[in-house]
């Protein structure tokens, strides 16, 4: 894709790809092809951040409080919730796929508990080598788990009992450690920033069970 930060402005699940209004039939086309999804062009409460505001799995889709949730899911097919509370820029702070979550260690247990009722997951705090935007720090799908360099051992304990995979440390757009914000994912394929190395590319496949 164009950007190297394809995932602030996208996200996707097994299913279903959202990108912003105004992304170029080509990179439609692209995505379809390599993730085998449906894409969707939207607005997040007004914006093209789609992916820093948005998170979703195959059980549905969270977005920022206030925003308007009845078109997004009929347009998409899939259940839409409004996340409550100032921590609420949902695909910058939780990192989630269709069985687990990790969510930004401040958040108050009653939004951990509306997170986990309407993705269907088991939802637990913490960071990413210490950063708290897990869901930026990440990449998660059904088959891996890519983290950024740093991470530390009790943080790899509770990533592997939280989603059943070994986390796999790499990085997008040579040296970014922020991976989730470089990678469009789930376990049928990805796409990575323009600035990704072949090398890295590598690595991510790895992490993701994508070889």
């Amino acid at each position: 894709m164009d950007t190297s930060v394809l995932g602030v402005f996208s996200t996707c699940t097994e299913e279903v790809c959202l990108v912003p209004q105004g992304t170029r039939s080509d990179i439609i086309d692209q995505i379809e092809k390599r993730l085998g999804v449906s894409v969707y062009k939207c607005l997040v409460n007004d914006s093209i951040l789609v992916g820093s505001l948005c998170r979703g799995n195959s059980n549905g889709f969270l977005v920022p409080e206030g925003s308007r949730t009845d078109a997004l899911s009929k347009q998409i097919g899939k259940p839409v919730s409004e996340m409550p509370g100032k921590l609420n820029a949902v695909g910058n702070i939780l990192l989630a796929n269709d069985t687990a979550g990790l969510v930004h260690p401040d958040m108050p247990d009653s939004i951990v508990k509306i997170i986990g009722d309407v993705l269907k997951i088991d939802v637990r705090k913490g960071t990413i080598a210490g950063i708290k935007t897990v869901g930026m720090a990440g990449c998660v799908t059904n088959k891996g788990l890519l983290v950024g360099p740093g991470i530390t051992e009790s943080e790899t304990a509770l990533l592997e009992d939280l989603f059943g995979f070994e986390p796999v440390v790499g990085s997008v757009n040579f040296g970014s450690r922020m991976v989730g914000s470089g990678v469009l994912a789930n376990s049928k394929g990805c796409l990575a920033g323009s600035e990704t190395s072949g090398y890295e590319l590598g690595r991510i496949m790895t992490a993701l069970g994508l070889e």
